[in-house]
């Protein structure tokens, strides 16, 4: 990040707003008048990182459970490996039609971020290699309000190192 974080502060700025006023907010009406913001890590550079993309030779459908109990089906396109804080990791990516959507969960899972995981959307991978920026991540909007039906990420996504970026957990 050569700006040391200021464009995504920026972004952060913007989405809070969003929250706060927009008539599709995920918060619930009678929170946003009080509503301060989301909470977040700090910028880190180390969160942003390369990843090997190994496509599946024959992307297949998956099965995701969501938060209201029905389940949806997702292609897994193959896996992203990468290497943070000395930890060889390795994340599913679904296919969008234009991009990787990439459900996680994490250590700070329950504790410091949403218990249920978080996301993040990739751009297509070109070349075998895929940037991933986890000061991205995000809460799914079923950590705002229980009207939001919400895929859980697959027990492949679940890592067991802490992903101290991104979004924390909306409510303490």
């Amino acid at each position: 990040m050569p700006d040391s974080g200021e464009s995504l502060r920026r972004e952060r700025a913007s989405k809070d707003a969003w929250f706060r006023a927009h008539p599709q907010s995920p918060l619930p009406r009678e929170e946003r008048a009080k509503f301060a913001g989301l909470r977040y890590y700090d910028p880190d550079p180390a969160y942003k990182v390369r990843a090997r993309w190994e496509p599946l030779p024959a992307p297949k459908p998956v099965h995701v459970q969501t938060s209201t109990g029905e389940t949806r089906e997702y292609v897994d396109a193959g896996l992203l490996r990468f290497r943070i804080d000395g930890n060889d990791l390795a994340l599913h990516g679904y296919d969008t039609g234009h991009g990787l959507f990439v459900p996680f969960r994490d250590a700070t899972s329950g504790k410091e971020t949403y218990g249920a995981g978080r996301y993040l959307d990739l751009p297509a991978p070109r070349g075998g290699e895929v940037e991933i920026d986890f000061n991205l991540a995000y809460n799914p909007y079923c950590a705002y309000s229980e009207d939001y039906s919400c895929p859980f990420p697959p027990p492949d996504n679940w890592l067991k190192a802490p992903i101290r970026a991104g979004e924390k957990s909306y409510h303490d």
